[in-house]
């Protein structure tokens, strides 16, 4: 298995940039190239790379907005990234990062899953489908809590598990001690969704993401029994199935974290488990566009297409 102990990545590392850009719309891509012929110059070589760097861009020019994305192919150490070191609201995604803090607290006996924390109705934010079931009663399980937060993205579990792990300061601390220099979280829920142009509050870029969950999903971070935990969480999501994860083969597994907020961000994080190849990693962020909600759903499944063709 190939662990997180390998980044720096040893990588084909294509970087979409301004010049680029102009190159792309040069050649003057008309579609997507289709799945099946992405796959093919994969096996033929890795010229592929290139090709899915310069449909990213293509994707971008074609809806508008920006986008930011981050592939990495586990077996090869590939790293595809277009706009991979900007800045994006992290929006809901935040939720795997702060299941995979508490699940390092347990590791460290600092926390249990079974751990009940009572709440009342005045702690309810908008969105709780789970949480707003139990309040002002018994409360739920810290567990339960997580599972609310990574599979249903309800905001209120979220809280309760901020506040479980000193807030969003102590979330940002234990990504630095993760070696995660630009990911950070400054507010709760929903203020953190405010997704304002050049504010750096609850940020994130692609790649800083795709190396943290590399970190947490193939690394020694979290004990195997975390690590697995948090990939049931990840692949038992309900908030997904028409963003990345619709455009992989149905075949393969998939565990995802989506995320929206003001200014049409939309975000979906993955993991996918491509056969018997090498898990692979992909970090989407798209904000500032005047798309729809299924124009934007299609374009995360092109990514996920594309991703499937490394």
């Amino acid at each position: 298995m190939i662990r997180a102990a390998s980044l720096p990545f040893t990588r084909t590392f294509i970087l979409i940039t301004r010049r680029t850009l102009i190159g792309a719309s040069l050649l003057a891509v008309p579609t997507l190239l289709s799945l099946s012929s992405l796959a093919a110059e994969r096996r033929a070589g890795p010229s592929s790379d290139l090709a899915i760097a310069q449909q990213l861009a293509e994707l971008e020019r074609r809806h508008g907005g920006r986008l930011g994305v981050a592939m990495l192919d586990t077996s090869s150490q590939r790293l595809i990234s277009h706009r991979g070191d900007e800045r994006f609201a992290l929006c809901s995604t935040f939720k795997c990062l702060a299941a995979a803090c508490v699940l390092a607290r347990v590791d460290q006996k600092h926390e249990d899953l079974s751990r009940r924390i009572v709440y009342s109705a005045e702690q309810l934010v908008a969105y709780s489908p789970t949480t707003e079931l139990h309040a002002g009663g018994q409360g739920l399980s810290v567990g339960s809590l997580c599972e609310a937060a990574m599979t249903l993205s309800d905001n209120t579990a979220a809280n309760l598990l901020l506040d479980s792990v000193g807030g969003p300061e102590g979330l940002t601390a234990w990504l630095r001690s993760m070696g995660d220099t630009q990911t950070r979280l400054d507010r709760r829920e929903p203020e953190l969704n405010e997704n304002r142009p050049d504010d750096l509050r609850d940020t994130t870029t692609p790649v800083a993401m795709l190396q943290t969950l590399n970190t947490l999903v193939l690394g020694e971070k979290l004990t195997p029994a975390s690590r697995d935990q948090l990939t049931a969480w990840l692949v038992n999501n309900q908030t997904g199935d028409k963003k990345l994860r619709a455009g992989v083969p149905v075949s393969w597994r998939v565990g995802d974290k989506t995320g929206s907020g003001a200014n049409n961000a939309s975000n979906d994080v993955a993991v996918i488990w491509p056969g018997e190849r090498g898990l692979m990693l992909v970090t989407a962020y798209y904000t500032g566009s005047r798309a729809s909600g299924d124009q934007i759903n299609a374009l995360m499944a092109d990514i996920g297409r594309l991703a499937a063709a490394m």
